[in-house]
């Protein structure tokens, strides 16, 4: 089932999105390493290590608590983007990509729970 997880769409998004994430605070002020940069990676990792981990588990009803989840930590690393363009260390484009971005896999892990629920 790990497999499987590994090849949907949200989870090669989120993957992407966390390797960037790695990168962007990479640039980060040092007094940053551990807060915000630390936050926002631990934040953006959840999320595909959520679906892996719901995906090994027996039941959809337990799949459904670690989708939710990793929706929690989109919504989580969305904030914190907003919070690192206001202190100056990423650019309004580079926020409003990557909010976009995840954004997009909200709504992707909402109708994962939903064909869960079925």
């Amino acid at each position: 089932m790990i497999k499987q997880a590994q090849d949907m769409d949200v989870f090669k998004l989120s993957h992407s999105l966390t390797v960037e994430i790695y990168k962007l605070t990479g640039k980060f002020p040092p007094e940053e390493k551990f807060g915000l940069s630390s936050q926002m990676r631990r934040s953006t990792y959840s999320i595909p290590m959520n679906i892996v981990e719901g995906a090994a588990r027996l039941g959809a009803k337990e799949y459904r608590k670690f989708i939710g989840i990793a929706r929690g930590s989109a919504s989580e690393i969305t904030y914190q983007l907003l919070l690192s363009k206001d202190l100056g260390y990423i650019t309004g484009d580079d926020y409003a990509s990557f909010k976009e971005r995840y954004d997009r896999v909200s709504k992707m892990l909402t109708g994962l729970i939903k064909t869960l629920k079925r």
